[in-house]
């Protein structure tokens, strides 16, 4: 069950008042931007969404590419391309750059994107890791088959059973008939954990050689990422040091690390800025070399506003291009998957503070990430920092995003539901077509698809007739793959 506010409070949506052609020209949104590699045409951003249209061998497809062009006709200053894996490992139909085999893809999605857009969108790549996560197993299948026995759990058992257990067998056994009830006494917090949402790898595991090289392995995977994202033409990397992954989980408070990369803040983010480092002298000095993470993790332990801004200075000085905040999606409050189901990050209260509905508290689902995003600015510039500020987050009107930009409150609007639901708004706006605008919801129907794995789209592209002829369907045949064409060739001529 998907976490809920205790306030069920059903908000409308704002009040667009678009503007005119006129205004549009004049405002901030539509300015350019350009600071050091970064150079924006206009300060509009569609973030990173996992469509789940890779090959389960993480090669581009066709509807990889028909998913990012459909972004770059509505011709937004930046697009970030989905979370897309640096290890050589199989991770199901998500995108992968662990391997030049790979760039052939890549570049074919870069050069449809530049062509579509004309050169003026810039395209930029999300480049994650992330560590092992089991699904939910059966009971029986745990105590047969994942349980690490050890000389406790017998002790315990053969008291409460009054008789010895002459093997691992009878141990496992008597396991699998002992009373849930009494499964906290016998297991491990930890133990009880993977029984009950699956087996998750933490940065914190120091006992596993896998992590505890992580700061040693992570720099180069990074780094190559990058070099190959630089050869299939990409404007740029964004490092993924967000939600419930592998660099995220290293900023966090509850990293105590005791080998230099955790229990203090400079520990934490040690890992951040090496990896960077070795991004800039791999990749290049000119390649925009940005990143996403966390304004706060929203979690018992986790990490607050005062850590994100301490993280901003420092990453800002360190030669970050740009910092993108979002909030939330952790797995540490997620939700109890079903039994062989993986455990979703976004399924507690961080999760829905990354994605409100419009069912919410009083303070309601719009731009609820801005506060913080503007104390994390703010930071920056008092430390006489200019790195640009990528604010994201419930943003659908251009009253609300514009005001953002002239507060300084951010210097980049970001919109995922909101470009998903009408890749063209940002042109529609500038073109002084808002009434045009296909306006999200909030249902988060797209967000529900994304945590079975389906093919994401919108509920509201669902609601137009199947039957067009540039239609490409989803695998049950049920739902379009792209947002519904704006018949505006002659306005979009004029941008």
């Amino acid at each position: 069950m998907i976490w809920k506010p205790p306030e069920r409070i059903r908000h409308q949506l704002p009040e667009p008042n678009w503007p005119t052609r006129q205004e549009a020209a004049a405002s901030r949104l539509f300015s350019p931007l350009d600071f050091g590699n970064l150079r924006l045409r206009e300060r509009t951003w569609v973030p990173a969404m996992v469509p789940w249209r890779a090959t389960e061998d993480g090669y581009v497809t066709p509807e990889i590419i028909d998913w990012y062009e459909r972004f770059a006709r509505g011709f937004p200053g930046g697009l970030v391309v989905e979370a897309t894996g640096i290890r050589d490992v199989p991770s199901g139909p998500l995108l992968r750059i662990g391997h030049g085999r790979f760039l052939r893809g890549l570049r074919e999605l870069t050069n449809t994107i530049h062509s579509t857009s004309e050169g003026r969108s810039r395209l930029f790549i999300q480049l994650i890791d992330f560590l092992a996560v089991r699904r939910r197993p059966e009971p029986d299948t745990y105590f047969s088959r994942y349980l690490v026995l050890t000389e406790a759990h017998r002790k315990w058992l053969e008291n409460h059973l009054d008789r010895e257990l002459a093997d691992d067998e009878q141990v496992r056994q008597a396991f699998k008939e002992l009373d849930p009830d009494l499964y906290p006494e016998v297991l491990t917090r930890r133990e009880l954990e993977s029984l009950k949402y699956g087996y998750r790898e933490r940065v914190t595991d120091m006992d596993l050689p896998h992590i505890r090289d992580l700061p040693r392995v992570l720099p180069d995977l990074f780094a190559d990422a990058a070099a190959r994202a630089r050869d299939a033409g990409f404007d740029g990397v964004e490092l993924h040091f967000a939600h419930a992954y592998t660099m995220a989980s290293f900023l966090s408070t509850r990293n105590n690390r005791d080998d230099g990369y955790g229990g203090s803040r400079k520990g934490r983010l040690r890992l951040a800025l090496e990896i960077l480092q070795r991004v800039r002298q791999k990749a290049g000095k000119d390649f925009v070399v940005g990143c996403r993470y966390l304004s706060e993790e929203i979690i018992e332990g986790g990490s607050t506003v005062e850590d994100a801004a301490y993280y901003g200075v420092e990453l800002a000085r360190a030669g970050m291009d740009f910092l993108s905040l979002s909030r939330g999606g952790k797995f540490e409050d997620a939700a109890q998957p079903k039994i062989g189901a993986a455990v979703y990050p976004y399924t507690g209260r961080s999760g829905y503070e990354c994605m409100p509905t419009a069912i919410s508290d009083a303070q309601g689902p719009f731009g609820r990430n801005v506060e913080p995003v503007a104390h994390i600015a703010r930071s920056i510039r008092d430390a006489g920092l200019a790195t640009p500020v990528v604010v994201s987050g419930g943003i659908a009107t251009f009253d609300q995003a514009e005001a953002i930009l002239q507060r300084g409150e951010a210097d980049v609007i970001g919109s995922a539901r909101q470009s998903l639901a009408d890749p063209d708004w940002y042109a529609k706006m500038r073109l002084g077509f808002g009434d045009d605008i296909r306006r999200c919801i909030f249902t988060n129907y797209c967000e529900g698809l994304d945590q079975m794995h389906k093919q994401v789209t919108c509920q509201l592209w669902d609601r137009y007739a199947l039957s067009s002829p540039h239609a490409r369907r989803s695998k049950d045949g049920k739902r379009r793959l792209t947002a519904p064409e704006w018949d505006s060739s002659e306005e979009l001529e004029e941008l």
